[in-house]
């Protein structure tokens, strides 16, 4: 009977639900299976961020309806992040809003600004909402590179040039999941003046901005002057301060866009429990060791999956952000495609990871791995690999 639903036949299956099928029963028959398929943190919030949780869930006044928009506070907060970490000037009243994370903030979004047949241009491959998010509202997606370089603005060029109708809105998400690629700031400000100059809606997902590994720290496209007359960006406490499961994000950026996604929000949610918010408020205003913590963490994994796997013999580029790899299928199995190696990684090595295909065509021939285990776990998973690949 679903398939009869205008929205559900615009879904093709989910690629991830067969390989987490064979997972799990894999795991039903005793199997060791070690896990980096999911981009789910395994650490722990600071612990002043529990407290403030327990501290606020104590009162007997904060278990009613919170605010959709978000609490004072927390916009506050986050007002203040940017600038201290950008150097970019929010309002918090019109220019802030807290989402229910980042990915479901970016969904309603598209519910917002997209009319039937609106054209929107997504990266390819890329973090399935960013497509998915705008097909459900009833777009037409147009792919364009994922990699931020001069083949982006060219293929950018043709899309705007030759498609109809005109492209209204355009996804980037740099540091990239799955692709871990990276974007500098000469990429957000050519980026801008082309929105600027074509009336182009620009969405950035920057849920990885503290997870790099170079000197430089990951750029905000709103450190770019006139960012705010085009774009809004999405970032979320999942992966910075380890609270996935909170479900807390943020937008910001153009007023226009930020109070579009404020109406349609208000019609669906009453926004995060309250005492979650203010535990929010003392990750973003507290002590940050954390943010330091985990990209240290994130970078000894990197270090240990690329040397171990690459002993193993499968060579991985070493990924310069994120919490992902992004891994050429070994030549031995290419022909098999990425599902398939997926299910033999899983099947012979008892290594989950996801297929690249799960993330659009181009990203056939790839799977991502997610630096979700720790360091001895990832040998672990490095000797089954060297064991299929020798086999």
């Amino acid at each position: 009977m679903d398939s009869d639903f205008y929205r559900i036949r615009r879904l093709p299956p989910y690629v991830f639900a067969e390989v987490n099928a064979m997972k799990a029963a894999a795991r039903a028959r005793g199997e060791d299976i070690i896990d980096l398929g999911m981009g789910n943190p395994d650490g722990a919030p600071p612990r002043h961020v529990v407290d403030k949780l327990c501290e606020v869930a104590s009162k007997p006044n904060a278990h009613g309806y919170s605010a959709s928009k978000g609490i004072p506070g927390l916009r506050k907060a986050q007002a203040a992040y940017y600038q201290r970490r950008f150097g970019v000037s929010v309002d918090p009243e019109t220019e802030v809003i807290v989402t229910l994370g980042s990915k479901e903030g970016l969904a309603n979004l598209a519910e917002a600004i997209t009319a039937p047949g609106d054209v929107v241009l997504a990266p390819n491959p890329s973090y399935p909402i960013h497509t998915f998010g705008f097909i459900i509202a009833g777009a037409a997606i147009r792919s364009i590179p994922a990699a931020p370089g001069e083949d982006f603005f060219r293929r950018l060029e043709m899309a705007m040039r030759y498609t109809v109708p005109r492209p209204k809105v355009l996804v980037v998400g740099y540091p990239s999941n799955p692709t871990a690629y990276v974007a500098d700031l000469p990429f957000y400000e050519r980026l801008v003046a082309f929105a600027r100059d074509n009336d182009l809606i620009v969405i950035s997902d920057l849920a990885y901005a503290e997870i790099y590994f170079g000197d430089e720290p990951t750029p905000s496209i709103l450190e770019v002057d006139g960012a705010k007359d085009v774009a809004v960006e999405f970032t979320s406490m999942s992966k910075t301060y380890s609270m996935a499961g909170w479900r807390i994000g943020f937008a910001v950026g153009n007023a226009r866009l930020i109070a579009a996604l404020a109406r349609v929000k208000s019609y669906l949610d009453y926004g995060a429990f309250t005492p979650v918010q203010a535990a929010a408020v003392a990750a973003l205003n507290g002590p940050q060791d954390i943010v330091e913590q985990n990209r240290a963490l994130y970078r000894k994994r990197r270090d240990v999956l690329v040397e171990s796997f690459g002993r193993a013999g499968w060579q991985i580029p070493v990924p310069q952000a994120s919490m992902f790899a992004w891994a050429p299928i070994p030549e031995r199995f290419r022909s098999l495609g990425s599902m398939a190696f997926a299910k033999t990684l899983l099947t012979e090595a008892h290594v989950a990871v996801a297929p690249g295909v799960g993330f659009g065509e181009e990203g056939e021939g790839f799977v991502r791995i997610a630096l979700v285990e720790n360091e001895q776990r990832l040998r672990q998973a490095a000797r089954g690999v060297k064991k299929l690949l020798s086999a």
